[in-house]
């Protein structure tokens, strides 16, 4: 079975911190000086959930390469 779980957790959690890390940079920086002890903290998590998904990502890509060759060109008798 071909299902690796860690390419669609990786895409899914690069996407997320993307847009928060891209919401933090945008975003008015009297609202972290007023809530979040002048903390910008959705730049913060959008780069941690970004480099989660990178790294998920990373690990799925070398998994993916480093499979052999028979196991990767096998088929199913019939089809």
């Amino acid at each position: 079975m071909d299902l690796d779980v860690r390419l669609p957790i990786g895409l899914m959690f690069s996407l997320f911190g993307l847009l928060l890390a891209g919401f933090g940079l945008t975003s008015d920086p009297q609202i972290y000086a007023a809530h979040s002890l002048g903390i910008n903290v959705n730049l913060d998590w959008g780069l941690v959930l970004l480099a989660f998904g990178a790294t998920m990502l990373l690990v799925a890509l070398r998994a993916r390469r480093s499979r052999p060759e028979s196991a990767t060109s096998r088929r199913r008798p019939g089809s």
